[in-house]
This record gives C-alpha cells, sequence and structure tokens, in this order.
C-alpha cells in the first residue's frame, strides 16, 4: 500500500450544526465534527480506522474515486482527505513484537562488550533499509 492516499469525502451539513461525513469508496466510514477543523481531523482518524482494518482482515482497499465523477446534495461538499498510513501506524501502534535472530558468536561478544542494543540496532537498520 502507498504511504499517501487520497480519498474524496462527502462533508454534509447537520441540522443540529457542524457536519456528518461519510466516503462514497468506503460505505462502512462514517464520522462527523462540530466543526471544519475537528470534522476534518475525524474524518482522518476514521479513514485510517476503515483502510486499517481492511488491511488487517486482508479485504480489497479501493482506489479512490476522482472527485469529478461524485454527485453532491446541495447541503454537502467534497473534501480530499489526505491520508499517510505509516504515519497513522506509527501514531497508532506502537507495539512491541519480539523477534528471535541468529548471528555469529564472535559479533555478539563484541557488541555486548561495547553496550550495544539490539534492538535499537534493528529498528534503525529497518527503517533506513525500508527507507521509512
Amino acid at each position: 500500500m502507498n504511504k499517501k492516499l487520497f480519498y474524496p469525502a462527502i462533508f454534509h451539513k447537520a441540522e443540529e450544526g457542524g457536519f456528518w461525513i461519510s466516503f462514497p469508496d468506503l460505505p462502512e466510514c462514517l464520522t462527523e465534527g462540530d466543526n471544519m477543523q475537528e470534522a476534518y481531523e475525524m474524518a482522518v482518524d476514521a479513514l485510517g480506522l476503515c483502510l486499517t482494518s481492511r488491511e488487517e482482515e486482508k479485504e480489497e482497499i479501493p482506489a479512490p474515486t476522482s472527485p469529478e465523477h461524485i454527485t453532491l446534495e446541495s447541503d454537502s461538499f467534497l473534501v480530499v482527505i489526505e491520508f499517510d498510513m505509516l504515519a497513522y501506524k506509527k501514531r497508532t501502534n506502537s507495539k512491541a513484537v519480539k523477534k528471535t535472530l541468529s548471528i555469529p558468536e564472535w559479533l555478539n561478544e563484541e557488541a555486548i562488550s561495547k553496550g550495544i542494543n539490539f534492538s535499537q540496532v534493528l529498528q534503525e537498520a529497518l527503517i533506513e533499509r525500508l527507507q521509512l
């Protein structure tokens, strides 16, 4: 999955004030906000929850519909939501996982003698290798 995604969201004016938001490409993705800033932030979070849930369940993640193909009602307007999947995952999933690995004994002894934090080195190397 790409790191940054752009999905159209429809902001509907709510009778009680504020907005409720729907995503044409993701019918299960709905949220609301009391003002424009809150509504946008809630839309980003709702989109993140929906996309990561689909990813975890191995469900299809649809391509975003082009905004010009979306029909709007009179009390609504279109906002394109920018979503950074990697940033969302970093913010919402900091759970550590244990990995077992093998290295030569001499390398292990040398690293221990230098006080090397194996987990930190592996994280840094993976981030560099994955260009994150």
